[in-house]
């Protein structure tokens, strides 16, 4: 499983206008660390999203793609409509992305 995490916006937006992907291969981790993101993955996209308030001045948001063979999942979501499990699963590829 191949994983694509682009974020867009925030203060910032104006100057990073390049941000570039971040990208994880499952093949890479270990096997207790890829079972819980399967687990974080599959909360955040069976968890039904908010509809975003319509000004969300600065607000980040967020498109991660998963790969799994020729299948592919979008999930997008942004700071000012994020369900739990969302948060969770960024949370959790954040501090994987700091440690690579």
């Amino acid at each position: 499983m191949k994983l694509t995490l682009e974020t867009f916006g925030g203060l910032a937006a104006v100057t990073d206008l390049r941000r570039p992907p971040k990208v994880l291969d499952t093949e890479a981790l270990p096997e207790t660390a890829t079972a819980e993101l399967t687990r974080l993955l599959e909360e955040a996209a069976s968890t039904p999203q908010e509809k975003p308030p319509e000004h969300a001045r600065d607000a980040m948001s967020y498109t991660l793609t998963v790969r799994t063979g020729d299948h592919v999942r979008v999930l997008e979501q942004s700071d000012a409509a994020m369900t739990p499990a969302f948060a969770e699963l960024l949370t959790w590829l954040k501090r994987r992305f700091a440690q690579q």
